[in-house]
């Protein structure tokens, strides 16, 4: 990705060219209306357009980057008032000798030589086109920055999302392959079913977890292929009891999302339990939203959902960044606890 966003904002020569010489001919017209004299205020403001120019890109690409951007505030008002005072005095004489010794035919009296007023009155101009010029500059700068700022966000959320996801694919084909190794020891009849399945598990998570919205369909498909894979492991000593209700089509959820929570009820709730566990798994749509619950029962062991939670690795805790990261807080909300040994997990998100 192309992080220099300025690029939307960069102010080109054709862009300066322009911005002056509409400002030029504006003043122009606009004091020549005053004077009744087009002439003279296009002989004026020839002279005092490069004062105006010289200023305003001596003030925005020297005094603030080395004064203003440091802090160096005082000297910056020090500065930029010297120098609307030295472009004062040039403006002065270039008009008395080039155009007119009228040099201030707009004051309150004829002067022939600089006076208090002229020289106050000709500061506060020069300031004011200073200052508009620079707030043109800020304001360009601060779009720019802010493009920028918001482009390496998204691109941090995309290569955090895709980091979360890569963590969750190991720890799953970890497990997997485990059940496969199994298998293959006991050189039992199911070890091919259960290769097709790892292999339709892969694919998945191969090409169809790269956008952050996948259907709800494939997920759950998913979801029963693990399942499938766990009862073939298990046997008898595995039960799971999955509903889904409402309408599922044209639904899209993070994908592998459903995924971790059942995964992570395997590993802390049947593979650490000895006997007969039942898995409960539901999924209901109503309206735009996801309500899905899953509960396994809690390691003998472990007294309290503090513990459990910190024994849980990475597996929760990727979940809820990936809640976070990938939607709006208004977009779901996930409940954990443990109720009677039995440790619940509840999603309700929109999809």
């Amino acid at each position: 990705m192309n992080f220099d966003s300025r690029q939307l904002y960069k102010v080109s020569l054709v862009h300066h060219i322009t911005f002056w010489s509409v400002y030029f001919l504006f003043n122009v017209f606009r004091w020549g209306s005053y004077f009744d004299d087009y002439g003279y205020s296009f002989k004026t403001n020839l002279l005092g357009f490069p004062i105006h120019m010289a200023l305003c890109y001596f003030n925005i690409y020297f005094l603030m980057p080395k004064l203003v951007f440091k802090k160096r505030y005082l000297s910056y008002i020090i500065f930029i008032l010297s120098a609307i005072f030295l472009m004062v005095l040039v403006k002065f004489n270039l008009t008395y000798f080039l155009v007119s010794q009228d040099v201030w035919p707009e004051g309150p009296a004829t002067i022939n030589k600089i006076t208090l007023n002229y020289t106050i009155d000709m500061m506060i101009g020069e300031l004011y086109v200073v200052t508009f010029v620079t707030a043109i500059k800020i304001t360009l700068d601060f779009l720019a920055e802010h493009k920028r700022v918001t482009d390496l966000e998204k691109a941090q959320l995309e290569t955090e999302l895709l980091f979360l996801k890569t963590q969750i694919s190991p720890h799953f084909f970890f497990n997997t392959l485990n059940n496969i190794y199994s298998l293959a020891v006991e050189k039992s009849k199911n070890t091919p079913k259960i290769i097709l399945k790892l292999s339709e598990l892969m694919r998945y998570l191969l090409y169809e977890t790269k956008n952050r919205k996948q259907t709800l369909e494939n997920e759950i498909l998913c979801i029963q292929n693990y399942l499938d894979l766990e009862k073939v492991r298990h046997n008898e000593l595995l039960e799971i009891d999955m509903s889904i209700s409402g309408d599922i089509q044209d639904k899209k959820i993070a994908p592998i999302l459903l995924l971790s929570f059942v995964e992570n009820a395997f590993k802390h709730g049947v593979n650490k339990n000895i006997g007969k566990v039942k898995i409960d798994i539901d999924l209901a749509v109503k309206n735009d939203f996801l309500y899905f619950k899953i509960s396994n029962p809690m390691p003998a062991p472990v007294k309290d959902e503090k513990r459990f939670s910190q024994s849980n690795g990475i597996g929760l805790e990727n979940v809820k960044k990936r809640l976070a990261l990938g939607y709006k807080r208004s977009d779901y909300k996930l409940t954990i606890n443990n109720t009677n040994n039995m440790f619940v997990v509840k999603l309700k998100i929109k999809v």
